[in-house]
């Protein structure tokens, strides 16, 4: 395992710390937070206390039934499927218009980023499902749309989960591999029933911690037990990874998911794809979020990896 960004550790660890200071401002995540804190928390950014900018140039539209947000920049080279983070239950495909609008123009990218439904009111299999039609929508589709069949999909957290979900489904139910050129998977939680380092990580105010992962895998998937949340389509890292694309994983140190990025690079790579694994030092989950230096470093790399792929 090769730790990059060491260079910015000291930074990198200070804005941990401040985060963690400011833990009892935020609004909770709990297991069934009311209606008011819930749209709270759907309205705001991920990861702070105010909306989302929306911009002009991202335009809304549905497809096969699902709402998408698609940015089309004046050169498209290809098309990049984004699936938000926000532990299946938060977030939304207009949540970051502005560092969606950026990647477009810098990689020449269409990107189409999927609004799927959110849990607790619809809960497994309805995001996936989403995700699904989407994906399946574009492969046919991009042609016509956006002049080009090179397609990438990725996505943070929830969203890099559900990107791998949705590549296995395209395989094993289309027959559609080799759709998508690319992966590029943020922090994303591949065990539902918890590796190592989800159950050991405890309770820390970081954006993720044992706890509320436990919470959000209830709320995403109720009711299922530890064995029944290792069914593939639950957990890709249960799964036969024959013929998925290469894929760039990414973690930081401190996050509780890291064994998931750990063992998801592996056994893609053991499957028969080249992976790029990035393991940033001192970041904690949902580290790009913030306007940290290690974030301006990984979103140029997501950038390039997906402009080159």
């Amino acid at each position: 395992m090769t730790i990059t960004d060491e260079d910015c550790l000291t930074e990198t660890l200070a804005f941990n710390e401040e985060f963690a200071a400011a833990a009892a401002n935020r609004p909770a995540r709990g297991p069934a937070p009311d209606a008011a804190a819930l749209a709270l928390l759907r309205r705001n950014r991920l990861g702070g206390g105010t909306p989302p900018v929306r911009l002009p140039q991202g335009r809304t539209r549905v497809v096969d039934g699902v709402p998408v947000r698609v940015f089309v920049p004046g050169r498209v080279d290809g098309v990049h499927l984004h699936l938000h983070g926000g532990g299946w239950a938060f977030g939304s495909a207009d949540g970051q218009d502005e560092r969606l609008w950026r990647l477009a123009e810098q990689a020449n990218l269409a990107v189409v980023s999927v609004d799927y439904r959110l849990a607790p009111e619809h809960p497994y299999p309805a995001g996936p499902d989403d995700c699904e039609a989407a994906a399946r929508w574009l492969v046919t589709h991009a042609e016509a749309e956006f002049g080009t069949r090179r397609l990438m999909i990725g996505g943070e957290s929830a969203g890099a989960h559900l990107s791998a979900v949705t590549l296995l489904r395209l395989r094993d139910r289309h027959s559609m591999t080799g759709a998508f050129r690319a992966a590029h998977l943020l922090f994303g939680p591949y065990d539902l029933s918890m590796t190592p380092s989800q159950r050991l990580f405890g309770s820390r105010p970081t954006l993720s911690d044992t706890e509320s992962l436990r919470v959000g895998y209830e709320r995403f998937t109720p009711r299922m037990t530890a064995e029944e949340r290792r069914s593939p389509d639950v957990s890709p890292l249960f799964a036969d990874l024959r013929g998925m694309p290469p894929a760039r994983i990414v973690v930081g140190t401190e996050d509780p998911l890291l064994d998931d990025s750990l063992f998801l690079a592996q056994r893609w790579q053991a499957a028969g794809a080249p992976v790029r694994l990035g393991v940033v030092a001192g970041a904690m989950h949902g580290f790009t979020l913030f306007p940290l230096t290690v974030t301006h470093r990984e979103l140029r790399r997501q950038q390039s990896f997906l402009a080159t792929a």
